[in-house]
């Protein structure tokens, strides 16, 4: 599933956003490391300030859902050859 783009407000990268439950319209941001990383943190795990804000998705918001290449066979009974109970 390809999800929108949207330029982060602090560090200006484009960053993946996922849609938030029950505010249509609004996503958010993915976490991810600031442009400066290296030079200002070394080898320290820092995420960008603005990781995991709510921003404005683009609209119309169509998420894409890609087609496995081969169709998938299940086995009878489940997966895991199992049978409902109820």
């Amino acid at each position: 599933m390809k999800m929108p783009r949207v330029e982060c407000p602090c560090c200006t990268r484009h960053i993946a956003a996922g849609i938030v439950a029950g505010r249509p319209g609004k996503g958010r941001l993915w976490r991810h490391d600031p442009t400066e990383r290296p030079e200002l943190f070394g080898d320290a795990l820092v995420s960008c300030t603005g990781s995991l804000e709510i921003v404005d998705l683009p609209s119309p918001v169509q998420l894409e859902f890609e087609e496995p290449d081969e169709p998938v066979e299940e086995e009878p009974g489940g997966p895991l050859g199992t049978l409902a109970m109820f």
